[in-house]
């Protein structure tokens, strides 16, 4: 027995190294930080409760995450564009989303209500998402950040889109 919690302490670091917003609790979840995050789909129920999330690597999109049902919406970045902040909102689940790049474009997913919090920042970009997600949604969130790679940063020459709102 001892050796199983010992194994589940040093699994679960890796996310609890991070700032957890939500009450948590439930089926843990990690996606893979080895990937350029390009796209974000998020999952909301009639009631206002973040259902599931799903973060698309390069061209292919991940597992989702989370409670089945809800409605589905999808926020895309460009290419060059990275995800630099996310703020929201819980109570005993995730209740509200705010999305925002690099180029300052952004989506909003759920209803702000509950405790807010607010992540990124500091010229780091979103690198991976983990958290935790009961029968009914997401339980709690933490989030990967990191330095953009530089020499993505040479080879992007395209001009930043014109703000986009995602309701």
């Amino acid at each position: 027995m001892l050796l199983g919690l010992t194994l589940g302490l040093l699994w679960s670091a890796t996310c609890w190294a991070e700032q957890m917003y939500g009450a948590g609790g439930g089926t843990y979840f990690s996606t893979s930080s080895d990937c350029e995050i390009t796209g974000v789909r998020v999952a909301v129920d009639l009631i206002g409760l973040v259902k599931s999330i799903q973060v698309r690597c390069g061209n292919s999109w991940g597992p989702v995450f989370g409670a089945s049902g809800g409605t589905t919406q999808e926020f895309l970045l460009q290419p060059g564009e990275h995800i630099d902040t996310i703020s929201g909102s819980h109570r005993v689940f995730i209740r509200f989303l705010f999305i925002s790049t690099d180029w300052g474009r952004y989506a909003m997913f759920g209803r702000e209500s509950g405790n807010t919090f607010l992540a990124g920042g500091n010229g780091k970009v979103l690198t991976g998402i983990c958290g935790q997600h009961k029968i009914l949604g997401l339980s709690g969130l933490c989030f990967r950040w990191d330095y953009p790679p530089e020499e993505e940063e040479e080879e992007t020459t395209a001009s930043p889109p014109t703000s986009t709102k995602c309701k």
